[in-house]
């Protein structure tokens, strides 16, 4: 069994990639430098693809001609609360982002026979973007099986998001018990040394670890009240 998993070296993305590797796929590993500000998380996915020793792939694809974002275009990076996050579509949206790298990942899939393309997205606990929500993956499925020489005549390429219900302390215990090397990602959405500690990515990250009862081994530039008081307690 072949799978493109698409990694981008965050949390979610490696743990999908530990997950389709436990279950016996031959995985070809597809990174993407689109001109994100975070183009640190390039390296981590670098790092856990040698770590596994799958085929990895980086596909460079110029998404700051489209803008948008806080991530691919001159708009700040802006802190957040935890209770303001998914409470609408932030600046850290980049727009139409899973579809295109979907499509991409499809075209890969088609290639080398493969009839799976992981993915890391999650509906739980997560920023509110409308290309992670459960309908959104239905949807593409419906389309990318009318889109390939491969499925019109049969075959089957189908996109999986294994960690979509799942809550963010539900990956990482996952992770932890997958083994999958959590020190080597990289999830804050600033193109710093160290993560930042105040986007949205790196507090949920942080809450997840909180809630799951482990410390996250990645250092950060500040971290939020609530996650020093949870070491602090523990």
């Amino acid at each position: 069994m072949k799978a493109v998993s698409l990694l981008s070296g965050g949390l979610d993305s490696s743990t999908v990639l530990s997950y389709a590797i436990s279950k016996g796929y031959e995985v070809i590993a597809l990174s993407f430098d689109y001109g994100q500000r975070h183009r640190k998380e390039l390296e981590s996915a670098k790092k856990i693809a040698d770590y596994y020793r799958v085929k990895h792939k980086i596909m460079k694809i110029d998404l700051r001609a489209i803008g948008g974002s806080a991530l691919t275009d001159d708009i700040e990076v802006p802190e957040v609360t935890l209770r303001d996050i998914g409470k609408e579509i932030p600046v850290t949206y980049v727009p139409a982002r899973n579809t295109i790298l979907l499509s991409l990942g499809l075209g890969l899939a088609e290639v080398t026979d493969s009839s799976k393309i992981f993915i890391g997205a999650n509906a739980l606990d997560y920023s509110g973007y409308p290309d992670c929500r459960p309908e959104y993956f239905e949807s593409i499925n419906r389309t990318f099986d009318l889109a390939t020489k491969k499925t019109v005549e049969g075959g089957k390429i189908e996109v999986e998001a294994p960690l979509l219900r799942f809550s963010k302390a539900d990956i990482v215990k996952l992770a932890i018990s997958l083994k999958t090397p959590l020190e080597l990602t990289w999830s804050c959405y600033n193109g710093k040394e160290r993560a930042c500690g105040v986007c949205d990515s790196c507090k949920l990250r942080l809450k997840g670890f909180m809630e799951a009862g482990f410390e996250d081994p990645v250092e950060y530039e500040n971290l939020p009240d609530f996650y020093t008081d949870y070491l602090r307690k523990k």
